[in-house]
């Protein structure tokens, strides 16, 4: 199942959610199936109820059986397509340096001794004001940056409180998944020798087009970003340095994370800053992420 975030152009403010169709690039909302017309960020909430979920992952079924329902899907060439959580409820948890090729390639571009075998994940939040929608901009901040870079990442949204989590219940936490873009400006995050201001610029966290389901996909998945339709990195999510078990273990350990809170995963190699000279972004760069059995995330710098 694919969740999306949408919003009537006339009212691009209120969001609404539903369950998109790809073959029929349309969106059923929630209301046709008898929920209420919530965000997504109360949507994960409710599909905590078995009832709730049973609807959700019967939309399918329930086009079938009612075809006079057809006309309640809405094409999403007539919709404002949103992030899936346009407005995270709190700030992004994410990991740093968690493949080892992108660690060796982050300690060349700082001028650091590459630590092959860490013991521990590195873990940093970043502030979102409004998660950038598939399509939409991400703003250069030529102002305050010229060292502007993408990362394309595996994210995953929880869909339980999860606290004091062992590796063998993790996956039992997990809602979905979908693409997050962890824009940097590397000049910001060398300079205050922490990270948080340098990747939480607004417009800086590009997420999509959806989340899927865990029951649809296998999170151990290609993972490739192009800048300008140039493949720039291509691995795969089984080379995670500390895997998705570990990480909600670990950062459930005495500390509570809530429902429909975003993790994302870390980048590979291949980013911008790697590059001998460094190649990063300018106003006009196209930047598509792709996550098979995810899709597509395309944005513009501006």
């Amino acid at each position: 199942m694919k969740l999306l975030t949408f919003a009537d152009p006339e009212a691009p403010a209120k969001e609404h959610t539903g369950i998109y169709f790809p073959e029929k690039d349309a969106v059923l909302p929630v209301t046709a199936l008898g929920l209420p017309d919530v965000d997504m960020n109360r949507l994960i909430v409710l599909a905590q109820d078995n009832a709730v979920l049973a609807k959700l992952n019967g939309a399918s079924a329930f086009l079938s059986e009612h075809p006079e329902q057809d006309s309640s899907l809405l094409s999403c060439k007539a919709l404002t397509r949103k992030a899936p959580i346009p407005h995270p409820l709190q700030d992004v948890l994410c990991l740093g340096i968690n493949y080892a090729a992108h660690a060796e390639e982050s300690a060349r571009y700082k001028k650091e001794v590459f630590e092959r075998n860490r013991a521990y994940a590195v873990y940093f939040s970043k502030r979102v004001d409004e998660a950038v929608a598939d399509g939409a901009d991400i703003p250069s901040h030529s102002d305050v940056t010229s060292r502007l870079d993408y990362e394309v990442e595996l994210a995953v949204i929880l869909g339980r409180d999860a606290l004091n989590v062992s590796p063998e219940q993790a996956m039992d936490y997990v809602f979905g998944y979908t693409i997050l873009n962890d824009v940097s400006a590397r000049d910001l995050q060398t300079r205050h020798k922490q990270w948080y201001f340098g990747k939480s610029l607004d417009g800086f966290c590009p997420m999509g087009p959806w989340i899927v389901t865990k029951d649809e996909m296998d999170p151990v998945t290609g993972i490739r970003s192009y800048v300008n339709d140039e493949l720039r990195q291509n691995s795969t999510t089984a080379l995670l340095m500390f895997d998705i078990p570990h990480i909600i273990a670990e950062l459930s350990s005495g500390m509570t994370l809530k429902t429909g809170t975003i993790i994302s995963t870390g980048t590979p190699s291949g980013v911008g800053m790697g590059f001998e000279p460094p190649r990063f972004l300018s106003p006009g760069d196209v930047v598509r992420c792709e996550i098979d059995g995810i899709g597509t995330l395309t944005n513009t710098v501006r």
